[in-house]
């Protein structure tokens, strides 16, 4: 999706690993299977419901600091694309698998969902626009790179079928590759040492993307 000279390029093969850790990790080849448990599927769809508030936080932080008009529109129109479109995405799945809206008030986030959205808020609020995107970026790419991976091996007809088609759907990739080239622009004038903390950010987010779906496959919850 990128240039082998820009940022997101850099990062991406930097945390190629993680990727593929994700990539391979058993909750996404249940889910590709079609053989990951309903527990499992409710468990992650409450805790990227709460995200999806705190995503859109952050979003709306990142577009008040644009640079430039475009950026404060795009960033405003994801922040509104978090919290109310794909929630109408999880409103579907909740009536489809049995969540209650008293269910998912009553769902605290669990350990890493709160770690991953305070670090995303923090970060947006924090830091420059430019390190505020990088940790912004691995929620939308590697989504967008996941959903097309299991797209590609899915057992279909599959009970997750709506979630592999959003994912995987190119209005979505069209979003994502434009998130890439605000990133890229910004990160073409961000100092040395704003590169440096891009990278970390990303980084960062990325581990988290792992640790949110291990989390679910795990349905951890706060031990004490």
């Amino acid at each position: 999706m990128s240039d082998g000279s820009t940022f997101s390029a850099h990062a991406w093969g930097r945390n190629l690993p993680t990727y593929e850790a994700i990539r391979t990790m058993p909750f996404n080849d249940a889910l590709a299977a079609g053989t990951l448990s309903p527990e499992q599927f409710r468990h992650y769809m409450i805790q990227d419901a709460h995200y999806l508030i705190a995503f859109g936080r952050a979003l709306a932080l990142a577009a008040a600091k644009a640079d430039d008009p475009d950026g404060l529109v795009q960033f405003a129109e994801a922040a509104k694309v978090a919290v109310v479109v794909e929630r109408s995405l999880h409103a579907d799945f909740f009536e489809t698998f049995g969540v209650s809206a008293d269910e998912f008030a009553r769902t605290p986030m669990s350990p890493v969902c709160h770690h991953y959205s305070s670090f995303l808020i923090a970060t947006a609020h924090a830091e420059p626009y430019p390190v505020a995107l990088a940790a912004l970026l691995p929620c939308f790419w590697i989504y967008a790179e996941i959903g097309r991976d299991i797209l590609g091996r899915a057992v279909r007809p599959n009970p997750y079928d709506a979630w592999i088609d959003t994912y995987a759907g190119e209005e979505f990739h069209e979003a994502v590759r434009a998130v890439i080239a605000t990133t890229d622009r910004a990160a073409a004038g961000a100092s040395p040492g704003e590169l440096a903390r891009m990278h970390a950010a990303y980084r960062h987010a990325t581990q988290l993307e792992w640790m949110f779906w291990d989390s679910a496959w795990r349905q951890a919850d706060w031990p004490v």
